[in-house]
C-alpha cells in the first residue's frame, strides 16, 4: 500500500494582487516521481519553499515524512535533498571547497557516488565557484544535492541552464534515483522532461491546482487520433462502412487525389482500426494521441474561454 511522504493540505500563501498559492492540496507517494508543471509565476517555487520550511503558510499545512517543515526543519532536512530554483553559493573559492563543506553537513564519508556524478555531468569542481557559468553552477547544485543519498529529493526547475544533452543525462540520473526507491518532487515548465520521467503531474496556474493526472493514463488511456489516406475515394468509402467512427474528409477528397479518413477511437480500439484496412489500397496511416503539452494547453484554453 502506498505511503504519502509529502502531503500538502489546503495550503494558502497570499502575497496580494492574486500572487501566491491558494488552497493547494497534493499527496506525493513514497517512491514516486511527481512533476509540478506551470508557467513562470504560477506558484511552483512558493509551494516548494513551504515544503522546505522557508515559508510559513497563511493557512493549511505541509507535512514531509510526517513532519512540519516550518516547525521541524532540522528533522525534515535529515531526509531531504534540495535543488533550489535560484542558486546562491557560500563565499568559498572553488566547487571542491563547497563539496567538502556540503559533505560535512550531510555526513558523507564515501565520495564514490559524488565523483561518479561529477564525471557524469562533466563538471570541473576546481573552477572558481563565483565565476562558473549558469550551467556549471546548476551541475554543482545537482551534485551537492544528490551526493547526500537522501530518500526525498525536492527540485525546483533543476535543468535550468543545462544544454539538451546534459538535460537528458540529468533525466537519466532521475530514473536511477527512482530505481533506488527515492521519492522525487520536481517542478518544471518543460513538458518533455516531466513527461519522460514522472509518474504523476500536477498542473498549477495562478496559484491554484488545475489538475493532477497519471502520465500512464495519459499515454495509454486517452483516445487515439487516426488519419488514413487511401488510393481512391471508393476505398475510403468502403473503410467508412467498416469503422463507424471514420469520417471522410471532404476537403481532401477529389477525383484527382486520394481520400483521407479522420477519426478518434478509444485507446483499446486501435487493433480494429488497422484490421479494417485489410484488402484496401492504403497510402499512409498516421496515429497520434494527446501529449502533456496539448493536455496542458487545453486546460489553459478552457480557462481563458470561461
Amino acid at each position: 500500500m502506498s505511503t504519502d511522504l509529502i502531503s500538502v493540505r489546503n495550503l494558502t500563501k497570499d502575497y496580494g494582487d492574486n500572487r501566491g498559492v491558494f488552497d493547494i492540496s497534493l499527496d506525493i507517494q513514497e517512491g514516486e516521481v511527481f512533476g509540478y508543471l506551470g508557467t513562470n509565476g504560477s506558484g511552483k517555487t512558493t509551494t516548494i519553499r513551504h515544503m522546505m520550511g522557508f515559508l510559513k503558510p497563511d493557512s493549511g499545512e505541509v507535512l514531509v515524512n510526517g513532519l512540519n517543515p516550518w516547525k521541524q526543519a532540522p528533522e525534515v532536512m535529515r531526509d531531504v535533498s534540495y535543488i533550489p530554483g535560484e542558486i546562491a553559493f557560500p563565499d568559498l573559492a572553488t566547487g571542491t571547497d563547497f563539496f567538502k563543506v556540503q559533505a560535512q553537513f550531510l555526513g558523507v564519508k564515501d565520495f564514490t557516488y559524488m565523483n561518479h556524478l561529477i564525471d557524469l555531468l562533466g563538471l570541473d569542481p576546481s573552477a572558481n565557484l563565483k565565476r562558473m557559468s549558469k550551467g556549471m553552477k546548476q551541475k554543482t547544485a545537482i551534485v551537492a544535492a544528490l551526493m547526500g543519498d537522501k530518500k526525498i529529493l525536492i527540485m525546483d526547475e533543476p535543468t535550468t541552464g543545462l544544454d539538451p544533452l546534459m538535460r537528458e543525462t540529468f533525466l537519466e540520473l532521475v530514473r536511477e534515483e527512482k530505481k533506488k526507491g527515492r521519492t522525487i518532487f520536481m517542478s518544471s515548465h518543460i513538458f518533455e522532461e516531466i513527461e519522460d520521467v514522472c509518474d504523476r503531474v500536477a498542473i498549477i496556474g495562478n496559484g491554484k491546482i488545475k489538475d493532477v493526472l497519471s502520465l500512464y493514463k495519459l499515454h495509454h488511456d486517452t483516445p487515439r487520433m487516426f488519419r488514413i489516406t487511401f488510393a481512391s475515394e471508393a476505398a475510403a468509402q468502403e473503410y467508412a462502412k467498416r469503422v463507424s467512427e471514420a469520417v471522410i474528409d471532404e476537403k481532401k477528397t477529389s477525383c484527382a487525389n486520394p481520400a483521407e479518413i479522420s477519426f478518434a477511437v478509444p485507446a483499446a480500439g486501435t487493433d480494429r482500426v488497422i484490421k479494417a484496412t485489410k484488402g484496401l489500397p492504403v497510402v499512409s496511416v498516421d496515429e497520434t494521441h494527446e501529449d502533456l503539452e496539448e493536455y496542458f494547453m487545453n486546460i489553459y484554453r478552457k480557462e481563458i474561454r470561461e
